[in-house]
């Protein structure tokens, strides 16, 4: 089970850090993706870490803005979101997968087999 919090409403260039918290498997191996939902339209790969840590994946969009990381010890992970956008809001929804994705593959949905129920994130202008 995930459970993700931390949404909110922030104004433009605000900061948020969202949180995932992991219980019922075996959280060190899995790979952690964050992905969002805008109002009318489709959900997207938004950051992705895997299980070890060291290898991270960001969408263009939110590249030196978003930092993903991971606690293992706290079967927590996390994202963190600077300089906010109106184009940020989103619902956002963290998965777990035991693949370590390629670059590639990482926002592929089908690949996660655990989903947490999302998190609402309201920027204003």
């Amino acid at each position: 089970q995930l459970q993700a919090s931390g949404g909110g409403l922030v104004q433009t260039g605000g900061s948020l850090r969202l949180s995932c918290a992991a219980s019922g498997f075996t959280f060190d191996y899995y790979t952690i993706g964050w992905f969002r939902q805008a109002p009318g339209k489709e959900r997207e790969g938004v950051s992705c870490i895997r299980y070890s840590g060291n290898s991270k994946f960001y969408v263009n969009s939110v590249k030196g803005r978003f930092t993903i990381s991971r606690d293992n010890n706290k079967n927590t992970a996390y994202l963190l979101m600077n300089n906010l956008k109106p184009e940020d809001t989103a619902v956002y929804y963290c998965a777990a997968t035991t693949i370590s994705p390629l670059p590639s593959t990482w926002t592929r949905e089908e690949i996660y087999n655990h989903w947490g129920q999302g998190t609402l994130v309201t920027v204003s202008s």
